[in-house]
């Protein structure tokens, strides 16, 4: 049986448009080489571009974006019309049939709401962030039958409830749920930093690798904090369901995907 790798994809790492044609190119080569892929993307910079231009007032609330239900329409253009579509056009033009897709195709994804949470007068308080949501149940059944067919499943991050009502879910969660349903060989995160730093400011503190009871240690010294939080969270959600490896690796250099998938020391790994 060919070896699923399902890579996260997002943030900067989009932006530039040479290296998302070299990642695009290097995802290919793994198909040629017979491997299953499963990308999942999500896209905050054209989210962003895309409220900017509609006259939408982003709010954020604990690093969380509030989405109305105005702002999730447009959240949708973006992320299924603009880049979904860009990236199976890229994928098609280049020989490899993909297909687009969100969490609300076949059910793939169900979602539940989230709420944020702040703290008043010593007490937690949910905080109503809109039309965001989290994962609330996998189907994979689409997805394999997808591969089965020798497909490219491209995924991004918006699913449904049960009521019919649409969510933008953290792409890192999506993709993390996505990992651990589908019992990934790996779990890719690709990212704008080389892997997991011991210190951000020093480019040789790079740890190579970490195990989920490590996890909650480094984010209480505030090794893991930010904008990692939500991805080394995916990463162990994706342990915990069934993913045997995990690496986080640098999106703006896309030979390192390549040489994680040949085994070299690239990035960080987390392991059960």
């Amino acid at each position: 049986m060919n070896k699923l790798y399902v890579i996260k994809y997002g943030g900067n790492a989009m932006v530039d448009q040479t290296g998302r044609e070299e990642l695009i190119s290097k995802i290919c080569q793994l198909r040629e080489y017979g491997k299953h892929i499963i990308l999942v993307h999500g896209g905050g910079p054209y989210i962003r571009e895309a409220l900017e231009a509609a006259g939408i007032e982003s709010a954020f609330i604990g690093g969380q974006r509030v989405t109305t239900k105005e702002a999730m329409r447009h959240v949708e253009m973006a992320l299924k019309g603009k880049v979904n579509a860009h990236l199976v056009g890229r994928f098609n033009a280049l020989g490899q049939p993909a297909v687009g897709l969100s969490g609300k195709d076949g059910g793939i994804v169900t979602a539940k709401k989230r709420y944020g949470i702040k703290i008043k007068n010593g007490r937690e308080e949910k905080i109503d962030l809109g039309q965001v949501g989290d994962v609330a149940q996998i189907d994979p059944h689409l997805l394999n039958l997808l591969l089965d067919n020798g497909y490219l499943p491209v995924i991004t991050c918006i699913a449904s409830d049960e009521n019919g009502n649409d969510y933008n879910i953290n792409g890192d969660v999506f993709a993390g749920h996505i990992a651990g349903a589908m019992q990934a060989e790996e779990f890719i995160v690709l990212t704008d930093v080389n892997g997991l730093m011991e210190d951000i400011a020093d480019a040789d503190s790079l740890i190579s690798e970490v195990t989920v009871p490590e996890i909650d240690h480094l984010i209480s010294r505030g090794v893991i904090s930010g904008g990692m939080l939500p991805k080394i969270e995916a990463c162990r959600t994706a342990i915990e369901h069934g993913t045997k490896k995990v690496r986080i690796i640098n999106g703006m250099k896309p030979d390192q995907l390549m040489d994680s998938v040949k085994g070299k020391k690239v990035g960080t790994i987390i392991r059960k």
